[in-house]
């Protein structure tokens, strides 16, 4: 079997096991529960922005305060109940991927099975005194926050999954005929699953509160999301996934299939503490997070093809590939890319998909090294993905203008970069015609 073929099979089976990677009914899930969410974390980024950036520029003392308040209630209402969001978006998503009808009540269990297994006492510091106390009737910010989300994202698939199934069995639920309202008989055909999954989340939290002195919760975080968060935010184990998903994306497979369902999750937890460090005056924790990837490794879109396209306006004189650039440069600003990757075309192009794999990992690098050496502030900011490059790395930053010298050089090598690759595939594509 010759190189060539060997290169082949091994495409055409790496991609079958990315495709159902990508398919896992649990992680499409959670992909789609993400990107039904955004929206609020979007939101929470622009009243961080607004509160730490912007009011502060005219305003000062008490009137400064005041006026936060405006982006601390945003805030509340956004990362403040992330772990709560997630889990019965989560739930109404895999039933609609399950193809249930009642993907609601799905959510409502869900949402349910996670206050079941929160802790029952919490410590707390009141106002004008130093020392914790414990109190209990209340849910704390850092149980259904940023810091509970793996726990809302693995209880609701379970609550769902479980209520589900039961939901199924014919001979658990309790029909009360067609002479009742749709919305009461509907209850009660569900009704023994949902206190089948209620009751057996409460057994679990009630064996780990009384006998283990813990929660659900707290053993959640501390044995799945952190160890995961560690790994897959660290800088080789980002930068890996990253370039398989973008090495996919060559071959047509769409990198959410991979970066939206194993890094998205993790990198938003990163990116959420940011914002919530940056919001209270903390110091900030992380320098890899979604709005870092996605600022200083997505210039134009997936592989940094606003840079291909300069390269092109500028080097290129195949007028096809002009052409192609005349049409994608407009949505490739707002990081909208499928018309390059598809026109020019990019998919199944080798020598084009070096740079396009590559290209994001150089730049991904600049913007970390200058981070870590301080020459530029850490990421805390969720921005709209849309917003075009050089004014999301101000606004992703706080306001640091030196993210811009960043983004300009990270760009330009960028473009160098693309220029010979360019050259080879058109003289490949000059060949084949």
């Amino acid at each position: 079997m010759t190189t060539k073929n060997l290169w082949k099979r091994f495409i055409e089976r790496f991609t079958q096991i990315s495709i159902k990677v990508g398919n896992q009914i649990y992680l499409r899930s959670l992909r789609d529960a993400f990107a039904m969410i955004m929206p609020l974390f979007i939101l929470a980024g622009l009243g961080v922005l607004i509160n730490n950036v912007f009011f502060p520029l005219f305003l000062k003392g008490s009137l400064l305060t005041n006026y936060q308040t405006f982006g601390n209630l945003i805030v509340n209402g956004t990362l403040n109940i992330a772990g709560l969001l997630i889990a019965p978006v989560v739930a109404y998503c895999l039933a609609q991927n399950r193809n249930y009808k009642n993907a609601l009540g799905t959510a409502i269990v869900a949402l349910a099975g996670l206050i079941v297994v929160m802790p029952t006492t919490i410590q707390a510091l009141p106002v004008g005194t130093k020392k914790l106390v414990d109190i209990s009737g209340f849910l704390s910010y850092s149980n259904i926050g940023v810091t509970g989300m793996f726990a809302g994202i693995i209880i609701g698939l379970f609550a769902a999954e479980l209520f589900i199934k039961l939901s199924r069995i014919e001979k658990i639920k309790i029909n009360l005929g067609e002479n009742v309202p749709p919305a009461v008989s509907a209850s009660f055909l569900t009704l023994i699953p949902t206190i089948v999954v209620i009751a057996i989340l409460a057994i679990i939290s009630a064996v780990l509160l009384v006998v283990f002195h813990t929660d659900l919760i707290k053993l959640i975080t501390t044995i799945i999301q952190e160890p995961l968060r560690r790994v897959n935010t660290s800088l080789p184990g980002f930068l890996l996934i990253y370039t398989v998903g973008n090495l996919l994306f060559g071959f047509g497979i769409h990198q959410a299939v991979i970066n939206g369902t194993l890094l998205d999750p993790v990198l938003l937890i990163n990116t959420n503490k940011n914002m919530q460090a940056f919001a209270a005056g903390d110091h900030v924790p992380y320098i890899i997070t979604s709005v870092f990837r996605d600022t200083f490794g997505m210039m134009g879109g997936t592989g940094s093809t606003l840079c291909l396209l300069v390269a092109t306006f500028i080097f290129s004189r195949v007028k096809a590939s002009r052409e192609v650039t005349k049409l994608s440069i407009v949505p490739g600003i707002f990081n909208i890319n499928e018309p390059v990757i598809y026109g020019y075309p990019i998919v199944f192009n080798i020598p084009l998909l070096i740079p396009f794999v590559l290209t994001p990992i150089i730049s991904l690098l600049i913007a970390y090294s200058a981070t870590v050496l301080g020459l530029m502030n850490k990421t805390v900011v969720l921005v709209p993905w849309t917003t075009p490059p050089l004014l999301n790395g101000f606004l992703a930053t706080g306001g640091d203008w030196r993210a811009i010298v960043v983004q300009v050089i990270s760009f330009t090598v960028g473009v160098l970069f693309y220029i010979p690759f360019m050259k080879i595939s058109e003289a490949v594509l000059a060949k084949q015609r």
